[in-house]
């Protein structure tokens, strides 16, 4: 145990010399020759760490980042991808040594470049760490807390999946720290009030923000609440508070459109999700990518999977990119319906977009194709995934391959075939 404790810390100290370099300019040379290849800019990394996985790759990718003081708002998603991608193999040591590292940089005086790494240890679930750095503020800043890194700190809580410390630490650090909560913070605590379960306490604290607080509620805010209203099954509501949120002169946005389009998915026909699309179209809203999941899925829940295909097919000219969730849909409901050929196109469109969907959905399909004893093709499935994705991401293939019969010479065990 005390040599795996080692190689763990001696790693740890690896990659926070290794990152270093990417906090600064002056060392920008070295970086750069120690990383697998030429430097790139922020915007790149951004990119190739979308489409990676694989953790080690993604600190290489990382590392190789020539300027990141260039673009600040690029370099903290980039971070946040790597940070996720580490903290997914549960390498959370290497999570602090990156995070620390950004602490020791030059903007690490300024607070808002502290509230992006609060915000990424939140991201890797380490909320205790990032309460720690909300503590290190004055000290790296010199300067009191503001309700910068006081709201970071909350979407931190929202972000580990902990929104029910929200409430608590809204009251206990706003008043031991002398800040004054804003609009965003107290977005961030009806937010978390709405997903413990509390809506009715939300709502009393809009009812506080108006009143006593005299703040003007925003447009998150109303669409927290609207989409709480609308899980909740209650319709009438939700609209009675857009026609407030509208009154008070928050328009619309796109996000608030779209927990509107969500409702009349789930519970409407394609006609009045269409309608409500042509209504967002009319105020200036452009509808994205989610808009037409939610469309594409009203036709699978409605049984019309043609239709649905042809608004996947036309996504592009719309200016929208099909994501992992647009094929995880179509995938499952082809599979659903038994057609196969359907189905394997659709991964493998998702393969060359790098927007493979999840584990359980692709195993519909490799279970699907193996009791149709289209065994190579199952096959093909399974050898794809595991190309794309690192081991640790895929290591549950062995155990389907084993539960569906899928031997090496691609014969299906009589179990399959009798299925």
């Amino acid at each position: 145990m005390a040599i795996v404790s080692s190689s763990l810390r001696h790693r740890s100290l690896v990659l926070l010399r290794h990152f270093r370099p990417f906090s600064t300019t002056t060392t920008t040379t070295t970086t750069s020759s120690s990383s697998s290849g030429p430097p790139i800019s922020v915007s790149v990394a951004k990119s190739r760490l979308r489409k990676e996985f694989d953790p080690d790759r993604a600190v290489s990718i990382l590392s190789s980042v020539a300027d990141p003081s260039a673009s600040p708002v690029s370099a903290r998603f980039a971070v946040d991808l790597a940070v996720r991608r580490l903290a997914r193999a549960r390498r959370f040591a290497d999570v602090e040594a990156l995070l620390e590292s950004r602490k020791s940089a030059p903007h690490a005086a300024n607070e808002p470049f502290l509230a992006t790494v609060i915000l990424s240890y939140g991201a890797a679930g380490m909320i205790d760490h990032a309460i720690r750095t909300f503590d290190d503020v004055p000290r790296l800043t010199a300067a009191p807390h503001s309700p910068v890194s006081f709201n970071a700190l909350l979407s931190a809580c929202i972000r580990s999946k902990q929104h029910r410390r929200v409430p608590h630490l809204f009251a206990d650090i706003s008043k031991k720290h002398g800040i004054t909560p804003d609009a965003v913070s107290y977005g961030v605590l009806i937010k978390a009030l709405c997903l413990s379960g509390k809506s009715g306490k939300a709502f009393e604290t809009l009812k506080e923000i108006v009143e006593e607080k005299k703040l003007e509620p925003t447009t998150v805010i109303y669409t927290t609440l609207l989409d709480s209203l609308y899980k909740e099954g209650k319709p009438e509501a939700a609209e009675e508070l857009w026609k407030e949120m509208v009154g008070r002169g928050c328009f619309p946005d796109l996000t608030a459109y779209n927990v509107r389009v969500m409702y009349r998915a789930m519970n409407g026909k394609p006609e009045e999700v269409l309608e409500l699309i042509q209504e967002m179209e009319s105020a200036g809203v452009k509808p994205d990518t989610i808009t037409y999941n939610y469309l594409i899925t009203c036709y699978c829940n409605d049984g019309q999977l043609e239709e649905a295909k042809k608004v996947y097919k036309g996504l592009r000219k719309k200016g929208c990119v099909p994501n992992a969730t647009t094929f995880k849909i179509l995938l499952a409901r082809s599979c659903a319906m038994g057609i196969l050929r359907q189905a394997l196109e659709v991964f493998k469109d998702s393969m060359k977009q790098n927007k493979v969907p999840d584990f359980r959905t692709v195993r519909l399909l490799v279970e699907g194709l193996a009791k149709g004893s289209k065994v190579e093709e199952a096959k093909v499935v399974i050898d794809g995934v595991r190309k794309r994705f690192p081991e640790n991401l895929v290591r549950g293939w062995t155990k389907v391959e084993k539960l569906l019969g899928l031997s090496q010479d691609g014969e299906v065990s009589e179990q399959v075939e009798a299925a």
